[in-house]
This record gives C-alpha cells, sequence and structure tokens, in this order.
C-alpha cells in the first residue's frame, strides 16, 4: 500500500493530515480577465488543473489570487484563500474557504470563473465554488463521485465536463459542467477491472485523471495496478471509452504524469520504486509507451516517495516533488522531450511536499508541504531553472494542494 492514501481512507489519514446561468458567467469573466486572467495555469497541460505548458500573453499583475487545499478532517481550516506577490513570490493570507469537506485537490475552469474541489472521504464528491471578483465566494452545490476517496480532479479543456479521479474505489468519474459552473449529474463512472492490482495493493487505486494537449484522449493513472489508462471522451453525452492502457514494472506505483507541450512525450512519477519515467505518447490512437524509469535523485525505494512533475511552458525543465527526501529534483529535458537528465536536488523547506504548481507566468514554484503545514515558493531562473527559495514559507495547516493563479 502506498504511504499517504491508505491512510486517507482510514481513520490514520486524519491523522497525518444554485446556478446562476450564463449571465453570472458574463459578470465574473472580468474577475477572469483582471483577476485571474488564466486560461491554462503553467502547472497544468491543456486541463486546467493545478499541477504547464501553455502560456497566455497578459499585462504584469502586481499580485495573483492563490488557494490551498487541505484535509478538514485532518485539521486543515478548508480551502485557504490568499494572494501572492508576483515578483517576490509573498503569500498574503486572505481567510478560509469553509463548507467543504477534506478538499484535498483544486482545480479552475478554463475561463477562470469557477473552483473545484474534491471531497477526498469514503463518500466521495466533488464541489464547485464561483469565484467573486470581491472576493466573495459562492460554493453552488456538490456532486458525489461515485466512489471513495476521490484525490484529483481536472476540467477537459472545452469546460464543459469535469474529470475525477477515486482513489480508494479505483474509478473514474465524469460531470457535466453547467453554464453558471455548477456541476451537473455524473454521467459516467469507469473501473479499473484490469490488469490485476501490483504487490501489496488491495485493488485499483485511480490517482490523476488528465486530458492530453490536443484534448483527443484521457488518461488516469492508477497506482493499485501498476497501469496508465487512456480513453476517448464523447463530448455530447459525457462518456468515456477505454483505448488502451499501458504498465509499469510490477510495484512501481504510478502516481502523476505530465505532458511535455509537444504532447509526444509525458514525465510519469512513480510513488512506490522512487523513480520516473519518459513517456512515448501517440496523439492519433492515445497509446502511452512508458521508458525505463530513471533515479529521482531522493534515495532509493521506500526511503522517499515522488508525488508530482511539473514542466515549464517552454518545455525546457521538469521539476519532481520528493515526499521523505523533502527535496525538489530539477531535470532537464532533453531529445525534444525524449530525455530527462537530472541536474540537482534542492531541499523543498518542508515536510513531505505533496504537491507543486508553477505560477501562470512560470516565474515562480510553489510547493504543498502536508506534514509541516506550510507553502513554500521559489523563484524559477527561465534560463537555467535553478530554483532559488523565495522568503520563509508560509503557514498553512495539512497544506496539500496549492493553485496560484
Amino acid at each position: 500500500m502506498r504511504s499517504d492514501h491508505t491512510e486517507t481512507a482510514s481513520e490514520a489519514r486524519t491523522a497525518e493530515a444554485a446556478a446562476g446561468g450564463p449571465s453570472r458567467r458574463q459578470v465574473v469573466g472580468i474577475l477572469a480577465a483582471a483577476v485571474a486572467a488564466v486560461s491554462v495555469p503553467a502547472t497544468a497541460q491543456a486541463n486546467a488543473t493545478a499541477a504547464g505548458s501553455v502560456r497566455r500573453t497578459r499585462q504584469p499583475r502586481a499580485t495573483g489570487p492563490l488557494f490551498i487545499g487541505t484535509y478538514t478532517s485532518g485539521g486543515g481550516p478548508g480551502i485557504g484563500l490568499g494572494s501572492y506577490d508576483t515578483a517576490t513570490g509573498r503569500i498574503t493570507g486572505a481567510g478560509t474557504l469553509q463548507g467543504v469537506g477534506d478538499p484535498s485537490y483544486l482545480a479552475v475552469h478554463p475561463d477562470g470563473s469557477t473552483l473545484y474541489a474534491v471531497n477526498e472521504r469514503q463518500d466521495g464528491g466533488v464541489t464547485a465554488i464561483a469565484l467573486g471578483a470581491d472576493g466573495d465566494h459562492t460554493v453552488l452545490g456538490t456532486r458525489g463521485t461515485g466512489g471513495s476517496s476521490p484525490c484529483h480532479l481536472s476540467v477537459h479543456p472545452g469546460g464543459r465536463w469535469l474529470l475525477s479521479a477515486n482513489y480508494g474505489s479505483g474509478d473514474v468519474a465524469v460531470h457535466p459542467i453547467e453554464a453558471s459552473g455548477a456541476l451537473g449529474e455524473r454521467t459516467d463512472l469507469v473501473a479499473h477491472d484490469q490488469p490485476a492490482p501490483g504487490p501489496g495493493q488491495n485493488g485499483p487505486h485511480a490517482h490523476q485523471v488528465v486530458t492530453s494537449p490536443d484534448g483527443g484522449h484521457v488518461l488516469a493513472v492508477d497506482l493499485g495496478t501498476d497501469s496508465v489508462y487512456s480513453y476517448r471522451l464523447d463530448e455530447t453525452a459525457g462518456t468515456l471509452t477505454r483505448v488502451s492502457y499501458a504498465t509499469l514494472p510490477a510495484g512501481a506505483g504510478p502516481r502523476h504524469l505530465v505532458f511535455h507541450p509537444s504532447g509526444r512525450f509525458a514525465y510519469l512519477a512513480n510513488e512506490l520504486n522512487n523513480t520516473i519515467a519518459v513517456c512515448g505518447y501517440d496523439p492519433g490512437s492515445g497509446a502511452l509507451t512508458p521508458g525505463e524509469p530513471q533515479p529521482t535523485g531522493a534515495g532509493g525505494a521506500g526511503s522517499s516517495f515522488p508525488s508530482q512533475p511539473v514542466i515549464t511552458a517552454d518545455g525546457a525543465f521538469v521539476f519532481l516533488a520528493n515526499r521523505g527526501h523533502n527535496s525538489l529534483s530539477r531535470f532537464a529535458v532533453e531529445d525534444d522531450g525524449a530525455g530527462l537528465r537530472l541536474l540537482d536536488t534542492v531541499p523543498v523547506g518542508g515536510d513531505y511536499p505533496r504537491q507543486l504548481a508553477l505560477s501562470p507566468d512560470g516565474a515562480l514554484l510553489f510547493a504543498a508541504n502536508q506534514r509541516s503545514n506550510a507553502v513554500s515558493v521559489f523563484r524559477v531562473d527561465q534560463g537555467s531553472g535553478q530554483l532559488v527559495p523565495a522568503g520563509e514559507p508560509f503557514a498553512s495547516p495539512v497544506a496539500v494542494c496549492v493553485l496560484p493563479l
């Protein structure tokens, strides 16, 4: 079993840790243009998740909004609200959005008007939150995912469908997104029923669901079956059809991947054997072909557990968070995306970095440190990818996800 979600599905996890109609979206579009001003954050490929290959031209901003996901069952207050200085990276808190249980992963709609959060509980759910231009955010409602312990979600690039990964039950759910940003009833739930679970696993454990950069396929990473599944999404019915799946070495424990901007390669973090793999990707068929896993630079298997990789918008560098080793690995992307070369590892400035996110302009890297209850920030050198700490970490109880807009 894996280190953190095994506890999430049990009591041990807690120790660790109205629709407004089209007119509302038009009004909130002012927020998207003036405050968020983002269609796809630099840390997410075309799926608009927190966790970067598309950059929009925008006027320089002095500050940007920031949201922090937590475990309310583990002492977190809810969704942390704040802002960050785009030059220095300094975070300023602005209170908490309550009423959302265990919002451990966050994503924003491509138009910037609506925030989505998982409810990582046995009776899993996903919640939509309308983002008010004045900071007066409104919970629009919650829909069940049909499974347990959803730990990841993303918005399909068309903006009409929300995808979520149920870690506990090992399946992927689809919900329609209404014009107001609210969620409709679930339209599909697909189970990862093959291959058999990997060593020490009691079943499938879907950990991430994202859309390929061209929008052609949906990929779901499953730690329990050591596999990545490729689906086609029917954008009219909101249903998924499996077209293939790729397997990793037994016991690898794949967790999260990130695509190269070209859409021909992806970089997959394997949590249990502490490796990262370069994967070839065929946009036509949706087939993913994992390469040989390579070291993360953060010790051996069992001593450190990589969590999330992110990529710079130009595809030049990949950064990887290492829980246990409590570091960030910096890789140079070579051979037009076909290779990764480890450059160095640097201390993350906290304990158990669960998730990473780049600011929309790629100048800052944020790390949510679950066990030290803090978010650390780094300046990213645009030429070398070197990471330089940007001041002291920002205190935030049970910080497991950070989303800078």
